[in-house]
């Protein structure tokens, strides 16, 4: 991705998440001038602070999303944006549903406002499978801010901001994802809970979310939404990949270890859905990802990009992993115990 971000200086909202440390630490290899972690989270900056105290470039700026006027202080100057913030968790947003409004969709448009006012040359955000087609809050939310972005592009006026989207699967092995959770509930229960055993999930891992970050970074044009292509995983292999895993590493019989089957919480879905037909239209395809282009904004050509094939991309019409496949992919990215 070449020296992108030598001498610059980034801002990540949402620094102190799992993604925006993942981009902390490639960032950091391009020697850029200073990258700002914003986030409300005192904690984590102080162990963030611990963790990279020998950089002098890093600032540590305690400050809300839903805060415009913190937001902009800690733009100022400021070349990228990355927005990774929100609220993320579907049972949190579905019982507290004007917290994840007033973060997801209020605190974006913040963002957008404070970029502009600012600036600022790029503004990536991080969005996810769960806004297409949503049932549930969390994914009604980040589509209304996929939205606000595109929106923010062709109405930016003379201001030269380019902003952009990534739209993330679930990130294996990230702060509150379901690996993790598996491996506690066997070492502590001897039992993990799956809410159905034929549900099927777009995955990728920490390592490809960052990449796909960093390369919308690079290649946005204005208004794009970036969507890596992604293995699909049916949650009962996981389930019995992380069971048979646990088991080894803790000198125990897989076979005492219970599965159990709890049904699909408010505003689950079965499968997800990574681009829409009708996406589809303006999309263009690279052996490693689908481009949406924002049908409002002239057209735009990207390197080695061709036209993508009319047709919705979901976990449901399409083969997943083998359990060897699983395996293999768990195993290469460091996963498992």
């Amino acid at each position: 991705m070449g020296r992108q971000f030598n001498g610059k200086k980034i801002l990540i909202v949402g620094g102190t998440g799992t993604i925006g440390q993942s981009l902390l630490r490639a960032i950091l290899i391009d020697n850029p001038e200073v990258v700002r972690i914003f986030s409300r989270d005192e904690y984590k900056q102080f162990m963030l602070q611990q963790e990279y105290k020998e950089f002098s470039n890093i600032r540590y700026l305690i400050g809300d999303v839903r805060d415009y006027n913190r937001l902009e202080r800690a733009m100022q100057d400021i070349d990228y944006v990355f927005h990774t913030a929100a609220m993320k968790h579907v049972p949190a947003c579905e019982y507290n549903p004007f917290e994840a409004v007033q973060t997801n969709i209020l605190g974006t448009q913040n963002v957008i406002q404070a970029a502009l006012a600012c600036d600022v040359k790029k503004v990536i955000f991080t969005s996810t499978d769960k806004a297409i087609s949503p049932t549930n809050t969390y994914g009604a939310s980040k589509l209304m801010a996929e939205r606000l972005v595109a929106a923010a592009q062709y109405q930016a006026g003379s201001k030269q901001t380019k902003f952009a989207a990534v739209r993330f699967g679930n990130v294996m092995g990230s702060r509150g994802s379901v690996i993790p959770l598996f491996q506690w509930q066997i070492e502590e229960k001897r039992k993990i809970t799956v809410t159905c055993k034929e549900m099927t999930r777009f995955m990728m891992s920490l390592r490809q979310a960052t990449e796909l970050t960093l390369k919308a970074m690079e290649l946005v044009q204005g208004g794009e939404i970036f969507v890596l292509k992604m293995p699909i995983v049916q949650l009962i292999d996981l389930a019995n990949i992380i069971v048979e895993n646990s088991a080894q590493k803790l000198g125990i019989d897989s076979n005492g270890i219970i599965i159990e089957e709890i049904g699909m919480r408010p505003g689950e879905k079965m499968y997800e859905e990574l681009m829409t037909e009708e996406e589809s239209v303006h999309a263009l395809e690279t052996n490693e990802m689908f481009i949406i282009r924002n049908s409002f904004i002239e057209k735009h050509n990207y390197f080695e990009a061709k036209k993508a094939k009319r047709q919705s991309y979901s976990s449901h019409g399409l083969v997943p992993l083998s359990h060897q496949g699983l395996l293999s992919l768990l195993n290469n990215e460091k996963l498992l115990l």
